[in-house]
């Protein structure tokens, strides 16, 4: 019989801020005496935070707020009412330390919740699955997971309990349809069907359960175990990076996203002092992208970082200390006289994930919790 692991979150009502309940993998049965990452403390976190950091945010949050759709969605465009985008934003304004009706842009979260929850495909072939088949149809289970992980990181904290008990239940499905879109490989593809893997849609899905489980979803040990092997097999061994999928190609730019995504799902997969870890960050550190040009982005820039200061957050030590600065002034000096950043997908998207790469130290999310 496959086992079933549970954890509740701790201190769930008592504010972002508050929550001090350590990362915990989705892997773990047992207590165990293996040492973990050098995750930074307070000290390590504190000199990041800059007056210049605090504005960018500021600024980068107004802007959303001052610009999201009456429904409490986000997204422009093709990518109008994305769920993906909207859950992204929601999760800005929360690592930012608002909460479900609770802080600044409390409202704003809460009426985000309520939209992502329209999104549901209660009927059909899908139960469970969230999209927005009007908004970019390519690729919805990005968006499935990344709106999954919302609801995850949100539901313990919202005070009206109707709302949250409707939350819990639609997580339920959430994750269940994760769980029956896994191929036998051990990963997941566009469409919430078991069938065909790569690595960037995989990653939003084991976030997702890794969150899901913090906060007391049953998730099996069996299904993030085939999902490690997975990643495993699309690391090319002689250089750190990781390919697409497990028997395509590709380093580069575009390598330096899905090594990124790659390092990120070992660690909420519990995994911290494997080699693939090592190579993985060595890899990236080698291979950064800068320089972003206001006009057109790299490749999956704002992806890519989204994962990378994940990476070298729970890596702490020097991976951290080095590389937080270097991205923390990039996107400081690229941020538009109106809060916004520049990308091909749209201004919201970039806005959200530029905040969330720069609220990283704030340390409020529970899936950011060290």
């Amino acid at each position: 019989m496959t086992p079933l692991f549970i954890q509740r979150r701790e201190c769930l009502l008592t504010g972002l801020g508050l929550l001090t309940m350590p990362i915990a993998s989705i892997a773990l049965q047992e207590p165990t005496t293996k040492k973990g990452p050098n995750l930074p403390d307070g000290s390590q976190a504190k000199g990041m935070m800059t007056p210049q950091l605090d504005k960018a945010v500021e600024k980068g949050l107004e802007f959303l707020a001052t610009r999201r759709r009456p429904d409490g969605s986000f997204g422009t465009g093709a990518y109008t009412g994305n769920v993906a985008i909207t859950s992204l934003a929601a999760l800005a304004f929360m690592a930012g330390g608002s909460q479900p009706q609770r802080g600044r842009f409390g409202k704003i979260v809460t009426d985000a919740l309520k939209y992502i929850l329209t999104q549901e495909n209660k009927e059909g072939g899908y139960p469970g699955f969230f999209h927005n088949p009007k908004s970019s149809p390519h690729g919805p289970m990005y968006g499935h997971g990344f709106a999954t992980l919302f609801l995850a990181e949100v539901h313990g904290m919202i005070p009206d309990k109707e709302l949250r008990t409707q939350t819990h239940d639609a997580l339920e499905r959430a994750i269940k349809c994760i769980l029956d879109s896994q191929t036998q490989e051990g990963g997941w593809r566009y469409n919430p069907v078991p069938k065909d893997a790569d690595i960037s849609v995989t990653i939003c899905q084991i976030m997702a359960l890794r969150s899901a489980r913090n906060s007391g979803i049953l998730v099996p040990k069996s299904r993030v175990d085939r999902c490690v092997e997975y990643v495993k097999r699309c690391q090319d061994k002689r250089e750190g990076w990781f390919r697409y999928m497990a028997q395509s190609g590709g380093g580069g730019q575009m390598g330096f996203a899905r090594t990124a995504a790659g390092v990120v799902a070992l660690y909420s997969a519990g995994i911290y002092d494997a080699p693939e870890i090592e190579a993985g960050l060595q890899f990236l550190v080698q291979s950064k992208p800068q320089g972003l040009n206001l006009q057109r982005t790299e490749m999956h820039y704002f992806y890519g970082h989204y994962y990378a200061v994940q990476a070298m957050y729970t890596a702490g030590g020097k991976y951290w200390a080095d590389w937080f600065p270097y991205i923390r002034d990039e996107l400081i000096s690229r941020q538009r006289p109106d809060g916004s950043w520049f990308d091909q997908v749209c201004g919201h998207y970039a806005t959200a994930m530029a905040c969330l790469v720069l609220e990283t130290p704030n340390n409020y999310l529970p899936i950011f919790q060290k």
